[in-house]
This record gives structure tokens, C-alpha cells and sequence, in this order.
């Protein structure tokens, strides 16, 4: 029971953390509705799963212990990061609620983004390899493990949908459209800065 609390409150600590994730879901909420908000989140609880079937499985003992390995992945996290930042930079299409005159991102697309901005940041894969290193016991079996990492993106999952829900409701988009150019730079440079600086880290 005491491991069950202690993975579940590191957990829901390191969800709510800001990071790359949470600036990604409020952006594709406020800016293209609820659908790719709820996608997103989706994507995020489905990219956990990478992190959490590679520490299971062994693999993170190779990437932990691999400098050149680890940097490669923080390197690649990184660039998408930024990737994504300066496509937020960048934005120049004007959005209304109900209308967009620039292309909305289909399902598949907003789960794509959920999915690859998590399974690419390495701060949840340090979060994923500690909690299972640090906590869980190595005489558990395979399904406990499992379960663990299921409770992991659910928790993602619920708490990003709920980031959705929230900058997606009708009045508070309508507000946040308003001054689309500005948060869309406020996202985009924090999305570049959390780039910027994992890069450095791995260097």
C-alpha cells in the first residue's frame, strides 16, 4: 500500500508540473477547440506508454548508462520542442470561436502532437525511470509493473483533459482568441525556451 501512495503522489506531482505538455494542450484548446485539446491529452497518456514499456523491459538501463544514447534523446526532444514553439511563433492564421481561417489540425494530427511531445521529453522519462527505480520494488511481477504504468497515463490522460476542457470552455476561448497573437508568442517562446535549455542541459 505504501509503494501504491508513493507512486501515486509522485505521479500526480510530476503531472501537474508545467512543462512542454501543458503549454501544448492549452495551446491547441484555445486556439482549435475542444477536440484537439481532448486529442492531445490522449496522445500525452499514450506517449507515457513508450517511457514506461522501455523501463520495464530494460531498455532505460542502456540509455541511462549511455551518455551518447541519453543526449541523442534529449537532443531529439529538444528539437521538436522547438519545432513546435516556432510553428506557435510563427502562426500568423486569425481564429475565431466556431471559425478558423487557418487549417485545424484533424484528430489524428492532435494526437500525433500529444503523443511525440511526450514520448520525445526526457523530463518524463527521468520521471518514469526514477519512480521505477526509486519505488516500485524489483520483486514485483510483470503486471504490477504494467499497472503502475497504466495508472501513470491515466492520471496524464485525466489531467491534461481536464487542461482541455478548461481553456476550451466557449467564454474563456473567446477571451483567449481575442489575444491569439500574443499568447500564440507567449506559447511559442516558452516552448522554444524548454527547448533551448534541454538542449543545453545535454550538452
Amino acid at each position: 500500500m505504501n509503494e501504491l501512495l508513493a507512486v501515486a503522489a509522485i505521479t500526480m506531482l510530476a503531472v501537474i508540473s508545467p512543462g512542454p505538455d501543458f503549454a501544448m494542450v492549452t495551446r491547441n484548446s484555445y486556439a482549435y477547440g475542444r477536440r484537439s485539446g481532448l486529442m492531445a491529452a490522449l496522445g500525452i497518456a499514450c506517449g507515457v506508454q513508450v517511457h514506461v514499456l522501455y523501463t520495464v523491459l530494460g531498455i532505460a538501463l542502456v540509455i541511462t548508462h549511455s551518455p551518447m544514447v541519453f543526449m541523442a534523446m534529449k537532443l531529439l526532444g529538444a528539437g521538436y520542442l522547438i519545432y513546435l514553439g516556432w510553428k506557435s511563433l510563427s502562426s500568423t492564421s486569425a481564429l475565431e470561436v466556431g471559425v478558423a481561417s487557418g487549417p485545424r489540425p484533424s484528430a489524428g494530427k492532435a494526437f500525433g502532437m500529444g503523443f511525440l511531445t511526450n514520448a520525445l521529453n526526457p523530463k518524463t522519462m527521468l520521471f518514469v525511470v526514477a519512480t521505477y527505480s526509486q519505488v516500485v520494488q524489483v520483486s514485483n511481477g510483470l503486471a504490477t509493473d504494467l499497472g503502475y504504468g497504466l495508472f501513470m497515463s491515466l492520471a496524464h490522460w485525466g489531467w491534461f483533459s481536464v487542461v482541455a476542457v478548461f481553456f476550451s470552455a466557449e467564454a474563456l476561448r473567446g477571451r483567449l482568441l481575442a489575444r491569439q497573437r500574443v499568447l500564440d508568442r507567449v506559447v511559442g517562446a516558452a516552448l522554444i525556451g524548454l527547448g533551448v535549455g534541454l538542449a543545453l542541459a545535454g550538452l
